[in-house]
């Protein structure tokens, strides 16, 4: 009814101010974020990480952490629930990404991109199929996984594209789900095997 009569009228529908990464960064700097807040930017709003994290949560990030590391030992670094510059409204946190280098390569100023995001997911699990999926794939990130732990399965996402229909017009053109009994093998770690029920708690 309201967007009728703004119509009807000629009045302009109120926009959103949307944040830039640097006063995302600015704000916090100034204590505007409470520390014990888990936040991200996502095209250009702060969103609210789900807090506190349940225990299988937390657990299956750290296992998959250990295992990436058996696969990832030189020439990259694994970043747990660290932030990652993909273009100039988002910083989002994946639950863990896999970037080229090493720690002190990211002292000055966080990645750009990943050879590999994962996202743990219980109930952010539409919106880590949906927006975080698009926001990774529009980025060019070649592989992003999602830990399903209410199924217990890996949902592993390659081939990013522009795709109509689809949030921010992309997403992934490849989509497998894993269960317990398999292994999977990185595309930047092609001879590593994985075994899905290690990453499981």
């Amino acid at each position: 009814m309201t967007d009728t009569i703004f119509k009807d009228t000629g009045y302009d529908q109120p926009s959103r101010r949307l944040l830039t990464v640097e006063e995302y960064n600015c704000a916090a700097s100034l204590g505007l974020f409470g520390p014990e807040e888990r936040l991200e930017l996502i095209e250009g709003e702060v969103i609210q990480k789900v807090s506190p994290q349940k225990s299988p949560h937390a657990t299956s990030i750290q296992l998959v952490v250990e295992e990436l590391r058996k696969s990832f030992a030189t020439g990259y670094a694994i970043r747990m629930q660290l932030p990652i510059v993909l273009g100039p409204h988002s910083e989002p946190e994946p639950d863990v990404a896999v970037v080229t280098g090493s720690i002190r390569d990211y002292k000055k100023q966080h990645p750009t991109t990943a050879v590999l995001a994962v996202e743990v997911a219980d109930t952010t699990l539409p919106f880590d199929r949906t927006t975080k999926a698009a926001l990774y794939a529009r980025a060019g990130i070649p592989e992003y996984w999602i830990v399903n732990l209410a199924d217990r399965v890996l949902e592993v996402h390659r081939q990013p594209a522009p795709m109509t229909g689809q949030p921010l017009g992309h997403h992934y053109r490849s989509i497998t789900r894993h269960t317990e009994t398999e292994t999977v093998s990185p595309l930047a770690a092609p001879n590593a095997a994985l075994s899905i029920a290690e990453l499981l708690p």
